[in-house]
């Protein structure tokens, strides 16, 4: 469950969700915008439009009825200015209110005019300019004009006659165009929006499909397919990629194939140098047992050096012996032969065999109870390595122990445990350990064993499926650990079953 959560965080997160996002951001605010600028010009035009003519036809009756009208007018004829005025639109959308003084006189009895603001009244009383306000009214929008009745010729200097007229025109039916608009640029932003997550995913496609591709072909040249290529299509920045990453894979390959071919070269010739020396080197071992033999019949000086000939040549036959193991490794062609043993007898077999079951302290189970398959001559060499090693390079007591320990995905695990007295591994050195050759000490130059015995060990236990590690005890001295997989011996297991 968690790795299926955390798979689709990283769907979420990828590059076409975050490409759609974007497209769609993008078309939300292009689509929004254009939207907000398209309806406040239609919404000042429809506005603006109205009002311009609603002004401009009561000029045009206030300039035909004002001469109609008696000075100083009376309530009754303020009452028929008004009504006149309001009687040129359809009953009921224009309501008018002509003042003169005190006088008040509505197109319709008993209309207080709420929408007339004390802003509007005040720039009537103090400017001869027609004068208008948009006043919002339960929810209901209204124009609201006001201008002073003058007298005079169109030309000339007018006065004004002290008489206003006041304006209420609802304003519905360009609210309706108004709220068609909003509707209009609501509706329309739906399809942008929807054309941009197309576009999205198109666009999302054409960039997914070459990164899929150079993922595909990463991932194969990290397998070690290092002939994977890419198809360069066009010549945008993805093909130049895919141009360069075809180059670096060719240039891989090549080094590769080199480096592969000077490793075979190396291998072959340590395999080739380490066969041709066991036949010189068997006769020297035969030439140096005769001539230890008769060492203590010889001078001093002579005897020395007949046993340090001895002593070296039967380095050097360990030497090429452990090289002629590492060539097989490296070639591959190293076996495991499998029987079925009691792993604590062939421990005790190999200690005695050495010289070693006195001088080495163990810890083993009784007899048959940790038996597995495993190959008898590396267990013996790993056994044996790791107890040479700790007796030459740890001190007394070395303590050898097994036993068999939990379960991993095969079965019980075998568990041998070599440990030595000494002063332990420094900490810089254990990762190294089981390195060819190493030396932890770079002024040391010559050692009693080959420097292959550790890495020998650890290739013999990797063969059989298991670990081998170097650490420090906290009581002191240096433990290598081998985990080996106990497999049963299938035959017999059908058998018993």
């Amino acid at each position: 469950m968690k790795t299926r959560g955390t798979r689709r965080a990283r769907r979420l997160r990828g590059l076409r969700p975050r490409l759609v996002v974007a497209f769609g951001l993008v078309a939300t605010v292009a689509a929004a915008t254009t939207g907000a600028l398209t309806f406040r010009e239609a919404r000042t035009g429809v506005l603006q439009q109205s009002q311009d003519a609603t002004i401009r036809q009561l000029r045009t009756q206030i300039n035909e009825r004002a001469p109609a009208l008696g000075y100083p007018p009376d309530q009754s004829a303020l009452q028929r200015f008004a009504a006149d005025v309001a009687a040129t639109e359809a009953p009921g959308d224009w309501r008018v209110l002509a003042t003169y003084r005190t006088l008040r006189a509505p197109s319709v009895a008993g209309d207080t005019f709420p929408e007339l603001t004390p802003d509007v009244r005040e720039a009537v009383a103090s400017s001869r300019a027609t004068v208008f306000q948009r006043v919002r009214e339960s929810g209901r929008t209204s124009l609201v004009v006001g201008m002073s009745v003058t007298f005079g010729p169109p030309d000339g200097a007018r006065t004004a006659s002290g008489v206003r007229v006041f304006l209420v025109v609802p304003q519905t039916e360009e609210q309706a165009y108004v709220d068609a608009l909003v509707t209009s640029v609501e509706r329309a932003m739906v399809p942008a929006l929807l054309l941009a997550v197309v576009l999205a995913l198109f666009a999302a496609r054409g960039v997914l499909l070459p990164v899929r591709a150079l993922r595909d072909a990463t991932r194969s040249i990290a397998e070690g397919r290092l002939d994977t290529r890419l198809a360069v299509n066009g010549s945008d920045e993805l093909a130049d990629l895919s141009h360069t990453f075809n180059e670096t894979a060719a240039a891989l390959e090549t080094s590769v194939a080199e480096l592969r071919g000077m490793e075979a070269r190396a291998r072959r010739f340590a395999a080739d140098v380490s066969h041709e020396l066991r036949t010189p080197l068997a006769a020297m071992s035969a030439v140096t047992d005769v001539l230890d033999e008769d060492a203590a019949g010889l001078d001093p000086d002579t005897a020395t050096a007949v046993r340090l000939i001895s002593g070296e040549t039967v380095k050097l036959a360990r030497l090429v012996d452990d090289l002629m193991e590492i060539s097989r490794f490296d070639a591959g062609a190293a076996e495991l032969h499998l029987d079925e043993i009691d792993l604590a007898e062939s421990i005790r077999r190999t200690l005695a065999s050495r010289g070693w079951s006195d001088t080495v302290e163990t810890r083993l189970p009784a007899p048959d109870v940790v038996r597995g398959r495993v190959d008898p001559r590396r267990l013996d060499v790993v056994v044996a390595n790791l107890v040479g090693n700790a007796l030459r390079h740890g001190t007394r007591p070395v303590r050898v122990s097994l036993e068999a320990s939990g379960l991993d995905a095969a079965g019980r695990l075998a568990v041998i445990e070599i440990r030595d007295g000494g002063p332990g591994i420094p900490e810089d050195v254990l990762p190294h350990v089981f390195e060819r050759f190493y030396k932890s000490d770079t002024a040391r130059t010559r050692s009693e064993g080959s420097g292959l015995g550790l890495s020998i060990t650890a290739e013999n236990v990797r063969m059989h499926g298991g670990t081998v590690r170097a650490a420090n005890h906290p009581a002191g001295g240096a433990v290598f650990t081998v985990e080996l997989p106990l497999r049963r011996d299938e035959s017999s297991e059908e058998n018993l079953s």
